[in-house]
């Protein structure tokens, strides 16, 4: 995200002399991605961030494939992905490809007895259900209902939640994920066409520092393998920073659409962009106002991409027999539309409430062995007429 921040006690310049009370040095860290031509942050330590004590296991987590090449629509059930208590084992991929991955994961505990961090991937977390705190090295964020949070590879961060009840939708990006370009003027700063603008944006407003020695357990990611790490210090240890790169959110309900005379196209609900996908958020709009306007989408051929559609709420009043929790994927290759009916009792009405999140591929998913747990394998034949 191009928007500068500032947290906690920093020097005048980067690379000088930054003393404790006490005369010894704090320690700086430059964060940053696409090597030193991306978007950075540099940190102040208490301690040295390089200080891993042991190394105790490796594991994969890499996604199980079911189908590698994918032609079928499929209807997946995403409430029926049972909770677990931990974080990571919670976490469920369903789609996957060299871009990207698509978990869904209902976490009933708080990550309490270790700390994460993704070197593999950015994370964008769709809060479906509860509420709590992220809590980042770089800060806290608080969340509910509605909210994306975005936080960046190599953040060290731990989950809060305030409840067992838990249902978040997760991209995890190999390549940064940043608000759209078309969004932004020339210098970065979000144009007034913008369906958002930066007052929307949540950025880190608590500093935990912590100044403490010890033994530490962070779970690392890196390959589809988790790598536990015992570091030697707190890893919330950082007492100021400033920079580019850091986690922020943004509620779905901020996103203000844009509508026109006859059905607009996908792109106006462009909220995020990686280099291999794009994530669009669809929210309650005053539907098309030409007299004649149909405001069912038309058919259209994903000739280029595979669509994902996460339904949070509402009538989705395209589909029929969705609901909350549901994931409909439409493969690159085959046209899709309206169920059978759709488009015609979409005619008239004014208004629709409907909450998702699409998540639009530009390689062909997988399909996972997850997935196929909650998979109803019939939805590819929901477009059929009904016989008279």
């Amino acid at each position: 995200m191009p928007l500068y921040h500032q947290l906690g006690e920093i020097p005048p310049k980067r690379h000088t002399i930054f003393r404790k009370p006490n005369g010894d040095l704090y320690y700086e860290q430059l964060f940053g991605t696409v090597g030193f031509d991306g978007m950075s942050t540099n940190m102040y330590h208490e301690h040295r961030p390089t200080q891993v004590k042991e190394i105790l296991k490796q594991y994969s987590v890499a996604p199980k494939i079911a189908i590698a090449n994918n032609i079928k629509s499929y209807r997946l059930r995403g409430f029926q992905v049972q909770p677990e208590d931990d974080f990571l084992e919670s976490r469920k991929a369903v789609l996957t490809n060299s871009d990207c991955t698509i978990v869904l994961a209902a976490p009933r505990k708080s990550t309490d007895d270790y700390f994460y961090k993704n070197t593999d991937s950015d994370e964008l977390i769709f809060i479906h259900k509860g509420t709590g705190t992220l809590r980042t090295v770089l800060g806290n964020l608080t969340f509910s209902y509605g909210d994306y949070l975005l936080v960046p590879r190599g953040v060290i961060y731990k989950i809060d939640f305030d409840t067992e009840d838990n249902r978040l939708f997760i991209v995890e990006s190999k390549q940064p994920i940043y608000t759209p370009k078309r969004y932004r003027n020339w210098f970065g700063q979000l144009m007034e066409h913008s369906p958002f603008c930066e007052r929307d944006i949540r950025r880190p407003d608590h500093l935990e520092t912590y100044d403490e020695k010890g033994e530490f357990m962070i779970k690392v990611k890196k390959k589809d393998e988790i790598f536990e790490m015992i570091y030697a210090t707190h890893p919330f240890d950082v007492v100021g920073y400033d920079g580019y790169n850091y986690p922020y959110a943004f509620s779905i309900h901020d996103f203000e659409p844009i509508t026109g005379r006859i059905h607009q196209p996908p792109p106006v609900h462009q909220t995020f962009e990686a280099g291999g996908f794009v994530v669009c958020s669809f929210v309650p709009r005053l539907y098309d106002y030409h007299p004649n306007s149909i405001p069912a989408p038309y058919n259209h051929s994903n000739i280029d991409s595979d669509e994902v559609l996460y339904y949070v709420d509402g009538d989705f009043m395209s589909r029929n027999d969705v609901g909350p929790g549901h994931i409909s994927l439409h493969p690159a290759g085959i046209p899709h539309g309206p169920h059978p009916g759709a488009a015609e009792r979409s005619i008239g009405h004014t208004k629709t409430e409907e909450l998702a999140v699409m998540v639009d591929t530009f390689k062909p998913l997988m399909v996972t062995e997850e997935a196929m747990k909650i998979a109803d394998e019939t939805y590819y034949q929901s477009w059929l007429e009904p016989e008279k």
